[in-house]
C-alpha cells in the first residue's frame, strides 16, 4: 500500500516538472517568435494606432443619461454644502474652545 501511494507521488511530481519545462520552453519560443515577427513601427504610426485603440475604447463607453447626471450633480453638490457646513461648526467651535482656554490664561 505504501508503495502504491509512493509511486503516485513521484508520478504527480514528474507531472509536475514536465509542465513546468514545456511552459518554459514554450514562453521562450513565444517571446522569440514575437520579438522576430514584430517589426518595431514609427513614431506617427504608434500615435495613430493609439488614436484608434482610443476610439475603440470609447465606444465601449456606457454614457449616463441626462436624468442621471443631473441627479447626481444634486447630491455631489450636497454632500459639499454639508461637508462644509460641518467643518465650518468645527472650525468655529475650535475657536471658540481656543478664545476661552486663552482667556483662561490671561
Amino acid at each position: 500500500m505504501a508503495d502504491i501511494e509512493k509511486n503516485a507521488g513521484q508520478e504527480a511530481v514528474e507531472k509536475k516538472a514536465k509542465k513546468a519545462a514545456a511552459k518554459a520552453d514554450s514562453n521562450k519560443s513565444g517571446s522569440k517568435g514575437k520579438k522576430e515577427t514584430k517589426e518595431k513601427k514609427g513614431f506617427f504610426s504608434r500615435i495613430a494606432g493609439w488614436f484608434k485603440d482610443l476610439k475603440k475604447e470609447f465606444k465601449k463607453v456606457v454614457w449616463p443619461d441626462r436624468k442621471k447626471v443631473f441627479n447626481n450633480t444634486l447630491v455631489v453638490l450636497a454632500v459639499v454644502i454639508i461637508g462644509s457646513v460641518v467643518v465650518g461648526l468645527i472650525d468655529t467651535g475650535l475657536l471658540k474652545l481656543m478664545q476661552f482656554l486663552m482667556g483662561l490664561s490671561n
